[in-house]
């Protein structure tokens, strides 16, 4: 496959940067939101969330069972393969725009959740951040039952339950505040400290490899403008269109965990055995 080839003689140079969205955790059975056959998603946003309380139970009463599901989801070979190009020296960082954690479950370190980690919850009055499995537990005290029901999984771990008003949602334990998953809601701002981190990473490249994202949201696209902007490569992996076609050197049409693979065992089994890498440049330790 030319593309396959072309994608792995640019890795091989090293110094890339990684963009990965929903695309690279489906195979760990978390859906996306804009893939080949997803059905649409209204999600909540932020201004919903804390417009009342009755909103909120809403949220928690899906989210409280989703969780229960996405919580166990493992990192699939494309997470595996992604870490396993950082260990050999090819990237230069990993931006994220998913809230599973997969990545760093897979053993890569120094990752940027561009939009938080569903594992963590944040009390909004008091800014006290505390453990996801310790606020399941005590809604399932407030809630015996309520997360046994067998409904589907949807992206960012929620699901679809129509009647909520008699679920019970458990306040901040340190203020009685409000209490929302640290990660960022539709309608809500990524943080700029970490947006500057992510254009000085984007700077830095020397190429941005795009993995199971459609761009449709700025907080990823703009990282792909201001790479293109300056020259660098961008390269995108992903089943179906993007919002960034018209911007990338290399567009590759395929699965994740397929592409990543076969990037690792193209690169790194040249490593192993002490071969060039495709770019022609001595593969990196």
């Amino acid at each position: 496959m030319a593309d396959l080839r072309r994608l792995t003689e640019l890795i091989g140079r090293g110094d890339v940067l990684v963009l990965t969205g929903a695309g690279v955790s489906t195979d760990s059975g978390i859906p996306d939101y804009r893939g080949p056959g997803s059905p649409p998603r209204t999600p909540m946003t932020f201004q919903e969330f804390i417009a009342s309380r009755d909103n909120r139970r809403r949220y928690w009463a899906r989210s409280h069972v989703g969780w229960a599901r996405m919580g166990g989801a493992q990192p699939n070979p494309g997470h595996h393969a992604v870490a396993s190009l950082q260990a050999a020296g090819l990237l230069s960082g990993l931006i994220t725009q998913n809230v599973d954690g997969l990545h760093t479950r897979a053993g890569h370190p120094g990752v940027i959740d561009l939009h938080g980690r569903i594992d963590r919850v944040v009390c909004l009055d008091c800014r006290d951040v505390t453990a996801r499995t310790r606020l399941q537990r005590r809604l399932d005290a407030l809630n015996p039952g309520w997360s046994d029901q067998e409904v589907a999984l949807a992206p960012d771990g929620d699901v679809v339950i129509e009647r909520t008003e008699t679920f019970v949602v458990a306040d901040c334990e340190r203020c009685g505040g409000r209490l929302k998953p640290d990660v960022v809601f539709f309608g809500e701002n990524v943080a700029k400290d970490l947006v500057q981190r992510c254009y000085a990473l984007t700077d830095d490249a020397a190429a941005v490899l795009v993995v199971g994202s459609s761009l449709h949201v700025m907080s990823g696209l703009r990282f792909v403008r201001r790479a293109r902007s300056a020259g660098t490569p961008v390269a995108i992996v992903n089943r179906g269109p993007t919002r960034g076609d018209d911007l990338a050197t290399l567009r590759v049409d395929a699965g994740c965990s397929e592409t990543l693979m076969a990037l690792r065992a193209g690169l790194l089994s040249s490593a192993d055995a002490g071969a060039p890498s495709p770019a022609g440049s001595p593969a990196r330790p």
